[in-house]
């Protein structure tokens, strides 16, 4: 049995044990077959590489279950949307992995407690979303590192990202994309109603930010990290966690700290 070796990052293979994981839809289905006719098929938990084909959506499930397990996953497209996924195709699997850039994501841990007392952890490797439920503005107090910094926004909603997640919600709620290098949180507003001109912050990665809820019997509130949602929340405390880390690998030629640069000159 072999092992490999993750450096610089740069994923170099001695020996290559993969396990193939797809998505419900048929292509995703179909392609794995002919990639395991071809390439084999290992269970999950022996694997040295994960290779998840499917769309971002099941991507993002697949680096969830693998948090923490130091397994690298090679993403590649059989969905609609892709911008952590490789191109796919059935050519040399093994090299592309030998050649392929490794990114680390470091995820946020979301601590929401709800009306009734529960409390629920999460994490999300996009973003952790508040966000309205009922037709009422929510109003929302927002402290950083212990500090009331807005006493009151109203708006739909807010959320903080991960650099990763920058270029998703984050990105069509009109938040700043972050490098993933920026050691940065974006903390962007979704539709802010008072104050009008408050276009969110750029936050320390080091940063807590607690979210209270204002009038939540009238205004209720819901929290989601990632597809994690939480109803009638009163508080909500987020911050980045690093005891656990998601590894992604791209091809050179598609490294996701490139991808986040081009995206800042898409029209």
């Amino acid at each position: 049995m072999g092992h490999s070796a993750l450096r610089a990052g740069t994923a170099t293979v001695l020996a290559t044990r993969i396990a193939f994981v797809a998505s419900p839809v048929p292509l995703a289905g179909e392609s794995r077959a002919r990639l395991v006719a071809r390439y084999g098929d290992c269970p999950v938990e022996q694997a040295e590489f994960i290779v998840s084909l499917g769309g971002d959506g099941f991507m993002l499930e697949t680096l969830h279950r693998l948090l923490g397990s130091g397994v690298p996953v090679y993403g590649m497209n059989c969905g609609s949307v892709g911008f952590l996924m490789n191109p796919f195709s059935e050519e040399d699997l093994p090299g592309r992995l030998a050649r392929a850039q490794l990114a680390v994501l470091r995820p946020l841990r979301m601590r929401a407690v709800t009306e009734s007392a529960t409390v629920v952890e999460a994490l999300a490797l996009n973003d952790v979303s508040l966000l309205r439920q009922l037709r009422q503005t929510a109003k929302i107090r927002i402290s950083v590192d212990g500090r009331v910094r807005l006493p009151e926004l109203m708006c739909d909603g807010v959320l903080v990202s991960t650099p990763a997640g920058s270029t998703a919600y984050n990105l069509s709620a009109h938040g700043p994309i972050v490098p993933l290098s920026a050691n940065l949180l974006p903390l962007t507003p979704i539709s802010a109603f008072r104050p009008r001109r408050w276009r969110g912050a750029l936050l320390p990665s080091a940063a807590e930010v607690l979210f209270e809820i204002l009038e939540g019997d009238k205004r209720p509130v819901a929290a989601v990290a990632d597809y994690t949602e939480v109803r009638d929340v009163v508080s909500v405390a987020v911050k980045e966690d690093h005891t656990v880390a998601a590894r992604v690998l791209f091809d050179p030629d598609q490294a996701l700290s490139e991808r986040i640069i081009a995206e800042q000159f898409t029209a």
